[in-house]
């Protein structure tokens, strides 16, 4: 029996690991252990901790280490703090796990996967070599890179950088896109499921907008939400369907921006604090366009044949397919984009990052070990 341990820190890392879960939880050969901290304990955040149990998961292991406070001290002062309490849980659990599954560039996720280093953790990292210029997740996650001992990348230019960061003699598997194994599990909700349950008009146009702060440059924040806020009052054709940030450097200071334009401008704007992986694709699949900075438009957008704007420096270095503009977060620049997108029609091309069966991919590496 092969126990496996699963790092989870977020609503983002939870949906997707969720067809690697189904999968490892269906599996005689594997033993599953759910670990999870962050913002899935976090009632400001939807405490999101419940979405992983009502899908039919047990949590073995909670950690509590986050704090409400969003400067970059607080960010700091969570990470050293989750790096403190993951020293005591490895100290205590460490021995229980033959390989634990880590996920993306969260510094939550580098606190818990830094604090295993000592204990000589064998860490599996999922989405590693990619490049976000405009976010400090940059560093998290070649550095959760260098901590890890398998690699499981979503593109093959990644893998050859997680070889350049490790060293050739590195175990990367180019997987794809995991989150994309969704789309054969996951059954999306009927317009009319999707209308009842989210209070959204699917009669209408939406536009879909995740915008997350700019990490490394902060101070353009403000700026760039302005901006944002500006383009929706402007949309007066479209309702603008907005999931609110995951904790971040400032990202309180988005979310109030969008309920002060949420009181502004009524029923045209919805805030949605957590869509989980079937109200998200199913959002996907029923709105006009994406526009914002998230990299689920990015890596899974083209698989629901949509156009994406991608606004600002955060995901800057990321390599995209042709259904993305990169645009300045500046109003100008986003109406220009969304005029030329309007013109295009429906996306028919592929998904870069789609390269089928990454859950089967991962489990037989897993097997190995």
């Amino acid at each position: 029996m092969i126990r496996v341990g699963v790092l989870t820190s977020s609503r983002a890392d939870y949906g997707i690991y969720k067809p690697l879960l189904d999968a490892l939880k269906e599996e005689n050969a594997f033993e599953l252990s759910i670990i999870a901290f962050g913002t899935h304990l976090s009632h400001f955040h939807g405490y999101t901790i419940r979405g992983i149990l009502n899908d039919g998961f047990e949590v073995n292991h909670t950690v509590n280490s986050l704090l409400l406070h969003d400067d970059a001290n607080a960010i700091a002062t969570a990470y050293a703090l989750t790096a403190l309490k993951f020293a005591d849980f490895w100290k205590e659990n460490a021995s229980e796990f033959h390989v634990v599954l880590c996920l993306g560039d969260r510094y939550e996720m580098f606190g818990a996967v830094s604090a295993g280093i000592p204990f000589n953790i064998k860490f599996a990292h999922i989405h590693g070599g990619e490049t976000t210029l405009g976010a400090i997740d940059n560093i998290y996650r070649h550095s959760i890179t260098l901590a890890s001992l398998y690699h499981f990348t979503s593109n093959e230019a990644f893998s050859e950088k997680v070889k350049h960061l490790v060293g050739n003699n590195a175990k990367v598997v180019t997987a794809g896109a995991l989150s994309l194994d969704n789309l054969e599990t996951v059954k999306l909700y009927s317009k009319e499921e999707f209308q009842s349950l989210y209070k959204i008009d699917t009669s209408k146009k939406s536009v879909l907008i995740t915008y997350h702060p700019e990490t490394v440059s902060p101070e353009k924040n403000l700026e760039n939400i302005h901006a944002l806020c500006e383009v929706v009052k402007i949309l007066k054709d479209y309702t603008a369907v907005i999931s609110l940030p995951n904790a971040d450097t400032f990202g309180n200071t988005i979310r109030q921006k969008w309920y002060s334009l949420k009181a502004e401008v009524g029923e045209r704007v919805v805030l949605i604090e957590n869509f989980g992986t079937k109200g998200y694709f199913s959002c996907m699949e029923y709105c006009s366009f994406l526009l914002g900075n998230s990299s689920s438009g990015i890596i899974e957008a083209a698989s629901f044949n949509k156009y994406v704007i991608n606004v600002g420096k955060r995901q800057e270095g990321r390599i995209s397919g042709p259904n993305v503009f990169h645009c300045p977060a500046q109003y100008n620049s986003i109406m220009e984009t969304i005029y030329k997108i309007e013109s295009l029609g429906t996306f028919s091309g592929g998904n870069i990052y789609y390269h089928g069966g990454a859950t089967k991919k991962i489990i037989e590496i897993l097997k190995k070990i």
